[in-house]
């Protein structure tokens, strides 16, 4: 009988076969077919470990804890964040002397990883663990994979972990293309089913990153510079992936994606324009949706943002199909993603989010109307588009016979702006440092 060890392995050997024939990446671990979701501590929490003083904020098992429940009992885990990964500061400053293995720090974690994970699982969310390539993680020095990159992998299957997010710090820039794919296949070799999150990119200064190489070995990786509780450190991630969307954007899809970090909404500094522009720029790209907040003091505005289903469907859409900027005009940007459903000629529903990226020096703290002919951002199909609203249904018809679009404010729920023909001009009004976010979805026939 073979178990689900050797399945694994068929998996990736049969796929690497069937490259000769299409073109299919190497690492088919069958996870992570959407954007992963979930929450990790790191921006908020930062490295915390003085459980004395700050006994609710410290990187312990009561924190993790806490937040498992928050995630069930909110609603988030039911929207998807089905992943509560830890980050840096977990372990403690050497291995066991006997066996080598990574060790939990005692103190925040006294009850071990096997029993976090386990509280977890019953939740029905699912464990992920952070580890750094080199010899001593970022932040807290801990000991690295080095030396024992296929030791740690299997420590981290038996504890249950189903995710892990692999740093790059410590490490010499050449050995990270032998390392994280040793990594990689340490996991398969588990077994388990582990999504793989990679900082690879982000740590090739020296020579470009070979992306193509990256998403055979990685379910996502990191390109940018960590983000911060602002909506300037957004806007710069934003700005960087732009930059170099068409290469990113070549090698995303299922089971491969670019991650611009994690959500920051919920916390201080970031207004709610700003909140919303996050959100909708990581779901056009797509980004994995991992917020790293406080869960318990998310406010009422910002969870419903979080929870937005809408908004969610369109970052968990099925096609896999990566976004992109598509046009900018001053300081106002068009980013548009194929979505779902597609119609019998091949047409695909396009989700487009309209930003003003600020500086308008006019006005800088005013609102600006961007106005654009549907056809030039892609909005060609000639049956039209319509809104997936039951309460449409007249207007939908309508819409059949007169060949008009009609659009989704994704931010408005019971917003309907009316009917459109492809070759009108579209008007949105846009707030500094803010995004409307609309989807457009095709009509099946004439």
């Amino acid at each position: 009988m073979w178990g689900a060890k050797h399945h694994v392995l068929l998996v990736v050997i049969l796929i690497c076969i069937c490259d000769k024939m299409y073109f299919i990446y190497c690492l088919e671990n069958g996870l992570a077919r959407v954007p992963p979701m979930g929450w990790m501590p790191f921006e908020r929490f930062r490295c915390m470990t003085d459980c004395t003083r700050f006994p609710k904020d410290c990187i312990s098992e009561r924190l993790m804890k806490r937040m498992a429940d928050l995630l069930v009992s909110e609603g988030y885990a039911a929207a998807g964040y089905e992943y509560l990964i830890m980050d840096d500061c977990w372990m403690e400053t050497s291995r066991d002397e006997a066996t080598h293995e990574l060790i939990a720090n005692t103190n925040r974690f006294p009850s071990g990883m096997n029993d976090l994970g386990n509280y977890i699982h019953e939740l029905g969310l699912k464990f992920g663990i952070y580890h750094s390539m080199g010899r001593k993680t970022c932040m807290f020095g801990g000991p690295g994979a080095a030396r024992h990159i296929k030791l740690d992998a299997h420590t981290f299957a038996n504890w249950g972990v189903d995710y892990v997010k692999m740093d790059g710090c410590f490490t010499k820039e050449d050995d990270l293309d032998t390392g994280y794919p040793e990594f990689g296949r340490a996991l398969i070799s588990t077994g388990r089913p582990i999504v793989y999150s990679c900082s690879w990119p982000f740590y090739k200064e020296k020579v470009r990153p070979d992306f193509k190489i990256i998403a055979q070995h990685c379910n996502l990786w990191r390109f940018a510079d960590d983000v911060q509780d602002s909506a300037s450190s957004v806007i710069k991630i934003i700005m960087k992936y732009s930059k170099m969307q068409t290469l990113l954007a070549a090698h995303a899809g299922p089971g491969r994606w670019n991650d611009l970090d994690m959500l920051v909404l919920g916390n201080y500094r970031m207004s709610y324009d700003a909140s919303r522009l996050q959100l909708a720029i990581w779901t056009v790209v797509p980004s994995p949706l991992i917020m790293t907040n406080d869960l318990e003091s998310v406010r009422p505005e910002i969870k419903e943002l979080l929870l937005n289903q809408e908004i969610i469907a369109i970052n968990q859409d099925s096609l896999g199909r990566p976004g992109k900027r598509i046009m900018v005009i001053g300081n106002i940007e068009v980013w548009v993603r194929p979505v779902n459903p597609v119609n019998a000629f091949g047409k695909k529903s396009i989700a487009v989010a309209f930003v003003n990226m600020g500086g308008f020096a006019p006005c800088p703290s005013c609102p600006q109307t961007f106005n654009v002919r549907l056809l030039r951002i892609g909005l060609n199909s000639r049956t039209g588009y319509s809104v997936m609203v039951p309460t449409l249904s007249n207007i939908t018809k309508w819409m059949k016979i007169y060949n008009y679009s009609i659009f989704q404010d994704l931010f408005n729920k019971s917003h309907v702006l009316g009917l459109f023909k492809p070759k009108d001009v579209f008007s949105t009004r846009i707030n500094p440092e803010g995004v409307t976010f609309y989807k457009f979805t095709v009509l099946p026939s004439y």
